[in-house]
């Protein structure tokens, strides 16, 4: 399963990169979030391995390119699924960004998964549209 969101938001390229890459804003805009605690390679590099931790799971990530704000690329690991995010910001004028986000699900794991993925697909993107639009509100306040 894959699909994409975008959100524009009312503040420059620069501060919008930096907010994404920010755990303190991850606290802000996802649910649940607890912190990142970065386990192998150079912090925020190609390679580099983070256990993501939330109140109700944790995630692997590993980076696969790291080139903001033209792209970042990451695949996530959970016992339930595997999925990768790319994500990039386009300057569409000095003030303002549009945010950019591609998920694709490559496997689900576990009966309830695989049965939500097929019945309401929809369910996956509600919740990534959730954050960004957390994430621009928190930018533009």
């Amino acid at each position: 399963m894959k699909f994409n969101c975008t959100v524009d938001i009312n503040r420059n390229i620069k501060d919008v990169s930096e907010a994404f890459q920010d755990s303190d804003t991850m606290k802000i805009c996802q649910d649940g979030f607890i912190e990142i605690i970065h386990l192998s390679g150079e912090k925020g590099k190609k390679g580099a391995t983070s256990k993501i931790i939330y109140e109700k799971l944790e995630l692997i990530e590993t980076i696969i390119e790291n080139n903001l704000p033209a792209l970042f690329f990451a695949e996530y690991d959970h016992k339930h699924t595997n999925n990768t995010m790319k994500v990039s910001f386009k300057e569409i004028s000095p003030t303002k960004t549009e945010y950019y986000t591609e998920i694709e699900y490559l496997e689900f794991k576990g009966v309830i998964v695989k049965i939500i993925a097929k019945i309401a697909p929809s369910f996956f993107k509600k919740q990534v549209m959730k954050w960004m639009k957390r994430f621009k509100t928190h930018l533009e306040k």
